[in-house]
């Protein structure tokens, strides 16, 4: 029975472990791969990954602010900087600042909108599970979150993917089928509508 994570605090710190690999993938991606296919059909590795980095932002600056005011949630503009890897680490530095003090017991503002912090904080961890996949394995790169984090959101996406968000031309693709004995990641990727196998080859 794998171990559950019970706490803010707990969530914060495998937020952190994938943040770190993140900033670890990010500094690898060279400029040959920026436009190479991803899982995500719509976007080539560097759409992606200024996707990926923009939205970091975002919610760093969000839980950091005394308010839980993010900055306006469009980042059709936002490009990566000439180092990304320390990018990811600033925002993830600030996030778990945050975080630690406090930050997910208030509400989490994106424009107009709010969601509950906790909530907030599993949405993170399960997305940057995701989109660390997407952009390592698009880049020829080892991705290998901490098995208790997939298992987290395993928990928590299920309840998120409703018929509004996931299906065909919406935030996730259909559903794959998995085998019942893959890894707690690979159940995660299935669930988001990826494909574990997935080449560009």
């Amino acid at each position: 029975m794998p171990a559950m994570v019970n706490s803010t605090s707990q969530t914060t710190d495998l937020l952190a472990a994938v943040l770190a690999d993140l900033e670890a993938v990010v500094s690898q991606i060279t400029a040959e791969r920026l436009h190479d296919p991803t899982p995500c059909s719509e976007w080539d590795v560097e759409q992606l990954r200024d996707h990926t980095l923009g939205w970091l932002t975002t919610f760093a600056a969000g839980f950091a602010d005394p308010d839980g005011r993010a900055p306006t949630a469009d980042i059709a503009t936002y490009s990566a900087p000439a180092d990304p890897a320390r990018e990811v680490r600033q925002a993830a530095a600030l996030l778990s600042q945050a975080l630690r003090a406090g930050a997910a017991e208030r509400p989490l503002w994106l424009g107009e909108n709010s969601m509950p912090g906790d909530l907030a904080l599993g949405m993170i961890l399960w997305e940057y599970q995701v989109h660390g996949w997407d952009l390592a394995r698009a880049t020829g790169q080892p991705w290998g979150p901490p098995a208790v984090a997939s298992e987290a959101s395993l928990a928590f996406a299920p309840a998120m993917l409703t018929d509004e968000y996931q299906g065909e031309g919406k935030a996730f693709g259909i559903r794959v089928a998995v085998p019942v004995d893959a890894s707690p990641l690979d159940r995660l990727l299935g669930l988001s509508g990826r494909t574990p196998s997935w080449s560009s080859e």
